[in-house]
């Protein structure tokens, strides 16, 4: 049974603090795979991980994405009509979260090029002093991006609450450097076998203790989070 609104907020709700939280949202098959057949990771949970997808994007201050993912998903900004704006309100959050998106080849979608959205970024990134368009750039680190100074400018800025949307590939750089505060995992009662991705991987395998905060039978779907065991 899924649990009313106001006690799915309870459930979600980021802690208190003044340093960036980064909660990761995912949803997988029984088998580990981070798409279905379509190569999309949308459908997988159905109308309740849709509606968790919603909360969540309703709790957070800035959403990151890579930008693979951004353009396979179709990203655009985030609509005053995608979230709980009762809710964004009594948490005394902007009205929209921003689109924070990853790249440092600098080949987002136009749709994204737009005022009020992010670039993350590093500072070497080719073709950064000719980018225009009305993003912010937060730009850091030489050939990779120096994470912790990204996740320490966010909260400078007020972004604290971080939900990282995926894909694969920045989940599992934001594992491998020990960034990952809790994840929301979706998992959905299907085998799809096939070669999709699981929803981290990176060059080398790490190990991250988290613990269960809870776990919902939705019909079959499993709406779960686990929290980095240090902060339980």
């Amino acid at each position: 049974m899924i649990p009313e609104q106001a006690e799915l907020e309870k459930l979600y709700a980021y802690p208190a603090g003044e340093t960036a939280w980064v909660r990761s949202n995912f949803v997988s098959t029984l088998d580990g795979a981070a798409y279905d057949e379509s190569g999309m990771s949308g459908s997988l949970g159905g109308d309740v991980d849709t509606r968790v997808f919603a909360l969540l994007r309703s709790l957070a201050d800035v959403i990151v994405v890579g930008v693979g993912t951004a353009r396979t998903e179709g990203y655009e900004p985030v609509r005053a009509e995608d979230v709980d704006a009762d809710l964004r309100e009594r948490l005394g959050l902007a009205p929209v979260p921003p689109i924070a998106v990853v790249s440092r080849r600098l080949d987002i979608p136009d749709v994204l090029r737009s005022g009020g959205q992010l670039l993350i970024t590093t500072s070497d990134a080719p073709g950064l002093d000719t980018l225009s368009g009305d993003m912010d750039v937060l730009a850091y680190g030489e050939g990779v991006i120096d994470w912790p100074a990204v996740l320490a400018e966010l909260a400078r800025r007020g972004l604290r609450r971080v939900l990282c949307e995926g894909g694969p590939t920045l989940h599992g750089t934001l594992v491998g450097h020990d960034l990952i505060d809790d994840l929301c995992l979706t998992i959905a009662p299907v085998l799809a076998a096939g070669a999709a991705p699981r929803i981290a991987h990176g060059p080398e395998a790490v190990t991250t203790h988290m613990q269960r905060a809870h776990v919902i039978d939705a019909d079959g779907v499993l709406l779960t989070r686990w929290v980095r065991s240090h902060h339980v």
